[in-house]
């Protein structure tokens, strides 16, 4: 632990002095757990890779407002790499903001069925979700984030936020469904 604390506080002054190894060992460190997220918010992977980098030119570019006191610096770099997702898929993509729920609808996908799904197959089946609604999954379902949070960094109602959730959900079950009748025919 005392080792890892050493090595995030070098890697921290040098990515404040700009110093291109420092910068290069921390991209690399974080890049795996970073460009799984960039992923899941974008339609292509050359699109993940550019969010990812544009998240990183700020990470070294806002590196000295990190403070360890708020939180770690994964947890840091998470936000800011967030941020760069919702940021790209602003600008990139026109987001619809759908309608708006007082509660969301639970929709129920049969026990089992998830477990049968690759990894690679659910993510494929999230990035073809209409570009808010695959964001507010990612962000309530896989990131944690409560519909609150949710509102406020899309500048959407907590309404349209579960809407969203619903949404996503409902076309995953149905993609899900469709999925297993393909199984069952071959």
């Amino acid at each position: 632990m005392q080792q890892e604390t050493e090595q995030i506080d070098h890697w921290i002054e040098g990515c404040i002095k700009n110093d291109r190894r420092a910068q290069e060992a921390l991209y690399k460190a974080y890049y795996r757990v970073m460009i799984s997220l960039c992923l899941r918010y974008t339609s292509s992977n050359e699109d993940a890779v550019e969010v990812l980098n544009n998240g990183f030119f700020k990470v070294f570019k806002n590196i000295q407002q990190y403070d360890r006191k708020k939180g770690s610096l994964y947890s840091w770099i998470r936000k800011v790499v967030i941020n760069s997702c919702l940021d790209f898929i602003k600008q990139k993509e026109k987001i619809e903001l759908g309608e708006e729920l007082e509660e969301g609808t639970e929709v129920a996908i049969p026990p089992g069925v998830v477990e049968k799904i690759e990894a690679d197959e659910l993510l494929s089946m999230i990035r073809k979700l209409p570009p808010a609604t695959g964001v507010v999954f990612n962000l309530f379902a896989i990131e944690g984030f409560s519909h609150k949070e949710i509102a406020a960094m899309m500048g959407i109602s907590e309404g349209t936020s579960k809407w969203h959730l619903s949404e996503g959900r409902r076309r995953l079950q149905s993609m899900i469904q469709l999925e297993n009748i393909h199984e069952r025919e071959i």
